[in-house]
């Protein structure tokens, strides 16, 4: 008996993220557990039977929701959070936390933790990108048999996922308008992708108070080149450079997140024990939407 492939490559049906699925899932998840159950949830979201499996899957995906076979589907903590704090998705920093929570799911997104955490090019063409995350697939330990087509669908996802809407492009049904375009971390010219670092003033500094204490678990100190260079950290899965990396420290180090030690050039961040996921979130929308 060959053991089930842990890793997952072209679950969404070929449909990324588009606008009002999230929140449209939260609310029907916490409505009714058993809302995928009858057509796949299509009659009660609204949208065809394969959009429908699209919307449960990028809820598991993000970790907002989780199944089991006695009880159906139901919210995770952080999907409650969302769901109670900003239930249609406004706030960038919710944006930015399921793309944090999708990037860290390696089992059943495994294409978006390889090109934020391992993926080596800067500026690259379609086939270039091809090419390498097929290359990274076949290094996954554990890996089984691979299906090449379906990690290229999966890079195509990624592409449509995060580029920006253009101009006027507004019309919902179009299959590349998503969110994540808000999140400015790539862009495309004349065929030529590159990955982006985001705006600032559109980054919440929580957030990578958030990969600080995730990607941590138990420590509570890092150094400073480790947050640019290891997978799961801020440089990596933001997108930032150590200027830009610097100065939202320095936001959280003003608001007491954290302390920075720049003694003898090691450059640590150090910051409460206590510190999680949730918390962090908690403590952001507690103060935002007060």
């Amino acid at each position: 008996m060959t053991e089930k492939n842990k890793y997952r490559f072209k679950g969404h049906e070929t449909f990324v993220l588009r606008e009002g699925w999230l929140n449209k899932g939260l609310s029907e998840v916490d409505r009714d557990g058993k809302v995928f159950s009858e057509n796949y949830g299509a009659d009660v979201l609204g949208v065809g039977p394969n959009m429908a499996k699209a919307i449960r899957y990028w809820l598991r995906a993000a970790e907002l929701s989780e199944e089991g076979l006695k009880t159906g589907v139901k919210l995770t903590e952080m999907g409650k959070l969302i769901l109670e704090c900003d239930p249609y998705i406004e706030d960038m920093f919710t944006l930015w936390i399921i793309h944090c929570r999708i990037v860290a799911n390696i089992e059943q997104v495994t294409a978006w933790n390889l090109f934020f955490n391992r993926f080596s090019y800067e500026e690259f063409e379609k086939e270039q990108l091809y090419e390498e995350m097929k290359e990274l697939s076949t290094e996954l330990p554990g890996v089984g048999e691979v299906s090449f087509k379906s990690v290229e669908d999966d890079c195509d996802a990624i592409l449509h996922m995060y580029m920006p809407k253009k101009g006027k492009e507004s019309n919902p049904e179009e299959k590349n308008i998503s969110p994540f375009g808000k999140l400015g971390l790539l862009r495309n010219h004349n065929g030529i992708y590159e990955r982006r670092q985001p705006d600032l003033n559109r980054l919440p500094e929580e957030v990578v108070l958030y990969l600080l204490a995730q990607t941590n678990h138990g420590k509570n100190s890092v150094y400073l080149e480790d947050l640019l260079e290891l997978p799961g950290g801020p440089g990596r899965v933001l997108c930032l450079k150590r200027t830009a990396l610097l100065e939202l420290l320095e936001r959280l180090e003003a608001k007491g997140h954290i302390t920075m030690n720049r003694t003898a050039g090691l450059n640590m961040v150090y910051w409460d024990k206590q510190w999680n996921g949730i918390s962090i979130a908690q403590e952001y929308y507690r103060k935002n939407n007060s």
